[in-house]
């Protein structure tokens, strides 16, 4: 499945849901290669190490349930009240990579009406370091494993 407004509407509905007054939060949808839609937040814990990105929960399913993830998309929403797109930290970038360059993330896209593009994981991260390893090619999840 390729990234799309429904997938942004899931994170935000989740967003919502979850933090419907909170100045501050995060919110994370994910397609599987079947065209399921799982959603998370981020672990908020008072010790900052305990705490995990949003797409966490998600990529922890996907992996559970063997099946890949396609797309990702994390909103979040600030002090003004707005929704803002979070591209995939350098880790979620990494957890991610278990299903290869292709996976599509939401970006922020400030120039185009809805606010969002897309990018692929190798657009993301054009010079991936595991690469290295496999000959210039991405790991396939048998080397990850």
């Amino acid at each position: 499945m390729r990234l799309d407004q429904r997938l942004i509407d899931a994170a935000i509905e989740l967003l919502d849901l979850r933090w419907p007054v909170a100045e501050y939060a995060v919110a994370a949808a994910a397609y599987l290669d079947n065209g399921e839609i799982l959603t998370s937040v981020g672990l908020d814990n008072i010790n900052a190490a305990a705490t995990l990105c949003a797409e966490t929960g998600n990529i922890c399913r996907a992996y559970t349930l063997n099946r890949p993830i396609t797309a990702t998309v994390c909103v979040g929403r600030g002090g003004d009240g707005r929704i803002g797109f979070l591209a995939p930290c350098g880790i979620c970038q990494e957890r991610l990579a278990l299903w290869g360059p292709g996976v599509q993330a939401a970006v922020a896209d400030p120039g185009r009406e809805c606010g969002w593009g897309v990018r692929t994981l190798d657009e993301l991260n054009p010079v991936y370091w595991a690469t290295q390893f496999t000959n210039g090619d991405w790991p396939s999840l048998a080397e990850h494993r």
